[in-house]
């Protein structure tokens, strides 16, 4: 098939957008159908419109379709915050004070959660909760795990305390303990930490003194520990190692919250799209990475639906160098040799365009490996091939594409005072 036929059958099968500010989505929600596990992508961190179509898109599910979980690629302890606050058990909206603020501290987000607070408000609805995927809050979460035990179990407190003291020195920069472990300098924190997911476990996991909300945050805030030890461990031994940790991490909370909820628990995903379309499809596969949207597919088959965001240029919202201050950034037109390249010379502004029943033409030709575009944390325009392309199979890695042409960065709320790792820490996405 020529690029221009392809083209033109881009064209053909792509469902306009016709108003950014009020999308008709029945057509992308009725698609998702039955869907249980709802992936919803990015291809920067910092792009206004992907928030707001992930929003409108998440309301109208939860409103029409019954989903009740919300999921982020963000911490543990900052989501749980976001979740009291849209509860009404907290009257401050008050997180993500970690580089990079702007990805879950900005405007549309900020909006979305107003919404979701909205929502819990009517009694005609079911409620919505909303918690964290991530590993990166390891001296937070252990913070949280400790008042838990001041609160039901000084045994159990004592044992945090020595994982707490064992950590401690590396709280404010866990990647220096992870070097350290993997130079020989320490033998590393992996049994006191261990021994608090076990004390957590058999004390307290059928403990019916406790509310079932404090019950699962305590817990989760235990793996956490447990697995962002290990991955700091790992980052420095190997780095495809230490992805695929993060990501069996996020399945794993996922799945949790999906058995906490119950049989008829439906959640959304709000993710780079680097974590949700099918590593399988990808470079990332190639070379033994695994991401969420891979596990979830194994998992949940058609039941798990998948939306990657693309788009051709604009201005994005992101740093310069690692901690640096968030910058509005020109986004360079999409490259000649990429799958954005097809879908800007579609010459559709914005659009939904299905892939999972597509036409066979259309599937066959999205198949064949293309560069594709991902921005996380950094945008690096000067090295822009090496730093933010990777090769894909576009109608195997998701089930649906939302393509905005022309994308702004995100409106960013008031910098606040960074503590604790950088989130999305090492790889930025």
């Amino acid at each position: 098939m020529t690029e221009t036929s392809l083209i033109d059958l881009i064209s053909a099968e792509a469902q306009p957008i016709v108003n950014l500010h009020r999308p008709y989505l029945d057509g992308v929600a009725d698609r998702i159908g039955g869907a249980r596990v709802v992936l919803l992508g990015e291809s920067t961190h910092g792009s206004q419109e992907y928030y707001e179509m992930r929003a409108a898109l998440s309301l109208k599910l939860i409103r029409e379709h019954g989903f009740n979980l919300i999921a982020l690629e963000s911490d543990w302890p900052d989501a749980e915050n976001i979740n009291k606050y849209i509860h009404h058990r907290s009257h401050e909206w008050d997180a993500f004070h970690r580089f990079p603020e702007w990805m879950w501290r900005n405007h549309p987000f900020r909006d979305f959660t107003e919404a979701l607070k909205k929502h819990n408000s009517s009694e005609r609805h079911a409620p919505v909760s909303l918690f964290g995927l991530d590993l990166y809050s390891l001296s937070s979460s252990l913070r949280e795990v400790m008042r838990f035990f001041e609160r039901n179990d000084q045994e159990g407190l004592k044992i945090a305390r020595r994982a707490f003291e064992c950590l401690e020195p590396w709280q404010f920069d866990p990647s220096r303990y992870g070097y350290s472990v993997w130079k020989g300098l320490l033998n590393g924190c992996e049994n006191e930490v261990f021994e608090v997911l076990r004390m957590m476990h058999e004390t307290h996991l059928t403990d019916a003194k406790i509310s079932n909300p404090d019950l699962l945050s305590a817990l989760q805030n235990a793996r956490v520990v447990k697995d962002a030890e290990e991955y700091y461990r790992a980052m420095f031994e190997s780095s495809i190692q230490s992805w695929n940790l993060r990501d069996e991490h996020m399945f794993e909370t996922l799945l949790v919250l999906l058995d906490h909820f119950g049989p008829e628990s439906k959640i959304i995903v709000w993710a780079h799209n680097s974590h949700l379309g099918n590593a399988q499809a990808t470079q990332m596969g190639d070379i033994g990475e695994l991401n969420l949207g891979q596990l979830c597919k194994a998992r949940f088959g058609d039941a798990c639906y998948s939306v990657g965001f693309l788009t051709n240029h604009g201005t994005v919202a992101a740093a310069s160098e690692w901690g640096g201050d968030m910058e509005v950034k020109t986004l360079l037109k999409a490259r000649t040799d990429s799958f954005e390249s097809l879908f800007h010379k579609a010459g559709v502004p914005n659009f939904f365009l299905p892939l999972r029943n597509a036409d066979r033409d259309l599937k066959d030709g999205l198949r064949i490996r293309r560069l594709e575009r991902a921005v996380g944390v950094l945008y690096l325009p000067d090295t822009e091939r090496s730093s933010h392309y990777f090769t894909a199979a576009l109608s195997d890695q998701f089930d649906e594409v939302c393509w905005l042409d022309e994308t702004r960065a995100v409106h960013a709320l008031s910098h606040v005072a960074e503590y604790e790792a950088p989130d999305t820490f090492p790889t930025g996405l």
